[in-house]
Order: C-alpha cells, then sequence, then structure tokens
C-alpha cells in the first residue's frame, strides 16, 4: 500500500508542469512514481538535470539493463516494473533478456558487462574491487563511458529510493501484458 497519496496534476506546482507535461506525451499519462517526485520542483529538476544529458550517452538497450539491475539490487518492484515496460516497448528487449538484466547480464558480453558492473556498484555503494573495474575495462568500456554508468546508477537510484519510501502504486502492466499487446500489434501487422 502507498505511503503517500498520489497527487493529480492540477495539486502539483506550476514548476513542474513543463515536465509533466513531456511525461504525459511519452506515456499517455503521468506516472505515479513522476507525480510523486514532483512535489518538489527541485528535486524533479535535479533528476532532469542528471538524466537529460545522460540520455545522449550509452545505448538505449543497456540503460535498460543497468536500470534492471539497479532496481533489482534496490528491491524496487515499481522501477522493475517501469523498465519491464520500457525496454519490451521502446528497446524491444524480450521477456528473456529483461530477465537476464535483473541479474546483471545479458545475451550480448559487452552490455552484460555494464549491467554486471552496475549491479557490483550498487551491491557495494561503489566500494567495487580491482577485479571489477577491470573486467568491465576488459570488456571494451572507457573510464568515461564508466563514469557514465555510474551516473547512471545515481539516476535509477533516486528513483528507486524514492519509489521504495513512499511505496509508490505500480501504475505500468506487468510484462507479461506488454508481452501480450506486442503481440497483438505484430499480428495485426501481419495481417495487413
Amino acid at each position: 500500500m502507498s505511503r503517500t497519496t498520489i497527487p493529480s496534476r492540477d495539486q502539483l506546482p506550476v514548476d513542474s508542469q513543463a515536465t509533466l507535461e513531456s511525461l504525459d506525451k511519452l506515456f499517455g499519462f503521468v506516472p505515479n512514481a513522476f507525480a510523486v517526485i514532483a512535489q518538489s520542483p527541485y528535486a524533479l529538476k535535479a533528476f532532469k538535470g542528471l538524466q537529460i544529458p545522460l540520455e545522449k550517452t550509452l545505448d538505449p538497450n543497456i540503460r535498460e539493463c543497468i536500470a534492471l539491475a539497479v532496481s533489482e539490487v534496490s528491491g524496487c518492484e515499481y522501477s522493475i516494473r517501469v523498465h519491464s515496460y520500457i525496454g519490451a516497448r521502446f528497446s524491444n528487449l524480450g521477456a528473456a533478456e529483461l530477465q537476464l538484466s535483473r541479474d546483471g547480464k545479458s545475451s550480448d558480453p559487452k552490455t552484460g558487462s555494464a549491467a554486471q558492473f552496475a549491479k557490483k556498484v550498487a551491491e557495494m555503494r561503489g566500494k567495487v574491487t580491482d577485479a571489477d573495474l577491470k573486467s568491465v575495462r576488459d570488456a571494451g568500456w572507457t573510464d568515461a563511458q564508466i563514469i557514465e554508468i555510474i551516473a547512471r546508477i545515481a539516476q535509477f537510484l533516486f528513483t528507486n529510493f524514492v519509489s521504495n519510501v513512499f511505496q509508490t502504486e505500480i501504475d505500468f502492466p506487468s510484462l507479461e501484458a506488454v508481452e501480450g499487446e506486442l503481440q497483438k500489434e505484430l499480428s495485426s501487422f501481419l495481417d495487413c
């Protein structure tokens, strides 16, 4: 049960409205986690300040794999559902790949090394071993990209913590529902 009332759009500060509008356009609604964060325009702005520049880094599939690995470590059911939805819907990741991501793995070795590193950083609160750092470097990640992975971890931990603290009500469909929806769309496309 949620520990907070999810505010409606008109209950949220004016300074949060532009961001909420863009989320509404992307998803067709304002996700509950963002409605909770938007109660503080400053926190929402800080989140956007990290998220928007990072959209130019790392492949979207890698970002979702990192998000799922970190969210699994945090035990954040809200974020696991959100990033499973985004991964399936927008990044075309199948159920097997999404599950691998939650375990800090991937069918792609380089992506898997990033997901494993993200998982280790989250678990160890950044105090990874020399071997952990060597492993991600050996997979082909530069120090600049490793810093970008760490920045993504911080971004995902923020939303994980907010959702865990407030036990944000999940407003995204289950992975099974998303897969069913995608199968219907594919069948409809093939029937044309």
